[in-house]
């Protein structure tokens, strides 16, 4: 189950195959990972307290706006413009921050959030759940899929 020895992260870096690599020990390039994701959301790891999903977000497009209740989620841009909007209610996104490579947003559970991307390129993006709130093993190839499997 383990490897057995120890890779060179140095090596020539290949894209990851997109599956949930949890709840196994799971080194990886994190921004290339998730520079290399084309999903609009994929586990990428799935433990029993937190979660780890690569994001792309089209041009023009935004994760949507939602609220997780009891879960803390960090987001941190690898690539790509956009626009956050946060508040206490769906009607009042007093917090608006915009972001770019490197930035890090901290969403407490509860808050109502949105990130749109507001660039001209896909706005790649990982996420840490804690505890986790996809499935294990989430892949949602567009926002409509992701849509339709939340409802």
């Amino acid at each position: 189950m383990y490897n057995q020895y120890i890779k060179d992260p140095r090596s020539t870096y290949q894209c990851p195959t997109v599956k949930d690599f949890g709840p196994n020990p799971f080194v990886v390039n994190i921004n290339k990972a998730t520079i290399c994701n084309n999903t609009f959301r994929t586990a990428l790891w799935t433990g029993n307290h937190l979660q780890v999903t690569l994001m792309s977000i089209p041009a023009g497009e935004s994760i949507g706006l939602e609220m997780h209740p009891d879960v803390d989620q960090f987001l941190r841009i690898e690539e790509g413009e956009g626009l956050v909007q946060m508040g206490d209610r769906r009607d009042n996104l007093y917090y608006r921050q915009l972001v770019y490579d490197d930035f890090a947003v901290m969403v407490p559970a509860g808050a109502w959030h949105n990130i749109t991307n507001t660039g001209n390129k896909a706005l790649k993006i990982y996420s840490i759940y804690a505890p986790p709130e996809h499935p294990w093993g989430t892949i949602h190839q567009t926002k409509a899929i992701a849509e339709a499997a939340e409802h």
